[in-house]
């Protein structure tokens, strides 16, 4: 049988699972395929390390260029992650002829543009199941199985440490540092967790289903990106008792030429399907305007599931391969083409804003009047208890965001307002 041939450029967690399915599976998948992958090269730091997984002598080499520019490599699996050398590495594999897989994010996010202009230079395949929701085949969905459709929003939880702190924070009342601290322990959150706790890492996959949803790049550096660092258990209590739950969450929705993306923390309906979505699970919800809304859940991370989306794009190259062919993977009119943002102080929403305010008469309508004066009409009005400051939770109905914001000044600026207010977005899906 024809065989295909694999370098990969990285070995840590997901590339031992890579090499472990494929040896388990090997002729499982060159059965369904017509045509066999041999995992030939593996770049690795190390030589003399210990592996969980055994590679044949002569497998393993610490030089890039016996992967990239070796004339018996088919395809390169980039998983050493960051930009710089994950960029030179795949932009010189693909001037060789090579077809890419990579789970890189951060790469596809800043330099996607560019990656998908040389892969159509060279006439290369470039997949990246991977990079987004691990597990989740969201990115074959919106390449193939939704192509027809006109894509009306994207509504994702797409990171697994910030759902399990929620989740954790939600069911047990504990504060955000303790469950953080938690999340560490099990392995859950990284020693450092600011690229996940503060949003960039949902941000970079978001850029990814956006510009395969709309068929345009966007720079990741014009969105509003906020993490859920400053959440306070008293704001998920009272979103519960509104009927809420409280989610990092990637919003996609076309604003006529423009295009509303941002990620923050979101108050979405209890019942609703990703309000569903606890501990380290992901979901994606896309709605186009012939499928009606579908729902994509399962486990967003972690060396196995992340290693199926990279072994199943994997044997797409191989399929192709055994075919003489290259496909399209991403459906651009032009690999240079970038989409605008809508700002984010244009943006309509309803909101939850909590003030702490001194118990003094009038308090109330001197805010309620700033609001009003701003166009802001107030849904509801919710006091739970009687402490000192009092705690005092408005929901507005939709309203512009730089509306908001600037009630938002004036009232915090009062003599009677204690603190910074909160406010978080709300989304009714």
């Amino acid at each position: 049988m024809k065989e295909f041939r694999i370098g990969m450029i990285g070995f840590g967690t997901v590339g031992t699972s890579v090499a472990a399915f494929l040896q388990k599976n090997c002729d499982l998948m060159a059965a369904r395929i017509g045509i066999r992958p041999v995992l030939a090269r593996i770049m690795v730091r190390n030589l003399d390390a210990d592996r969980a997984v055994e590679v044949a002598e002569g497998v393993l080499t610490t030089n890039g260029d016996d992967i990239l520019n070796a004339d018996d490599i088919d395809v390169v699996v980039e998983l050493i992650g960051g930009t710089t050398d994950a960029k030179k590495f795949v932009l010189q594999a693909i001037d060789n002829g090579k077809s890419i897989v990579t789970a890189n994010k951060a790469l596809l996010a800043f330099h996607g543009a560019e990656i998908f202009a040389a892969a159509e230079a060279n006439n290369v395949d470039v997949y990246f199941e991977a990079s987004t929701a691990g597990g989740i085949p969201i990115i074959k969905t919106l390449r193939e199985g939704l192509t027809g459709n006109r894509i009306e929003s994207i509504y994702a939880i797409l990171n697994g440490t910030c759902n399990y702190i929620l989740t954790r924070m939600e069911h047990e009342g504990i504060a955000f540092a303790d469950v953080l601290e938690e999340a560490q322990k099990l392995g859950y959150a990284e020693a450092d967790p600011s690229f996940d706790i503060d949003g960039d890492d949902t941000a970079h996959k978001t850029v990814i289903l956006t510009a395969l949803a709309f068929g345009r790049w966007f720079d990741v550096s014009r969105m509003h990106i906020s993490g859920i660092r400053r959440l306070d258990v008293q704001d998920i209590e009272n979103a519960a008792d509104m009927g809420y739950k409280i989610k990092l969450l990637a919003v996609v929705k076309p604003t006529g030429d423009d295009v509303d993306m941002r990620v923050h923390p979101v108050l979405i309906p209890a019942s609703s399907m990703l309000g569903q979505v606890s501990d380290v699970f992901n979901a994606v919800c896309v709605k186009g305007d012939a499928v009606g809304e579908t729902m994509f859940y399962g486990r967003g991370a972690g060396g196995d599931a992340t290693a199926s989306a990279v072994v199943a794009d994997l044997l797409e190259v191989g399929l192709n391969i055994s075919h003489d062919c290259a496909r399209r993977v991403v459906p651009f009119q032009a690999h240079d083409t970038y989409g605008d943002l809508t700002p984010i102080d244009d943006v309509h929403s309803r909101y939850y804003i909590r003030l702490q305010v001194e118990d003094k008469p009038d308090v109330l309508s001197r805010i309620t009047h700033i609001f009003g004066e701003s166009n802001i009409s107030i849904a509801s009005i919710l006091q739970k208890e009687k402490t000192e400051p009092v705690p005092v939770v408005l929901m507005t109905h939709v309203a512009r965001e730089k509306d908001v914001q600037s009630a938002l000044q004036k009232i915090a600026g009062m003599d009677v307002v204690n603190g910074e207010p909160v406010l978080l977005r709300v989304e009714d899906l």
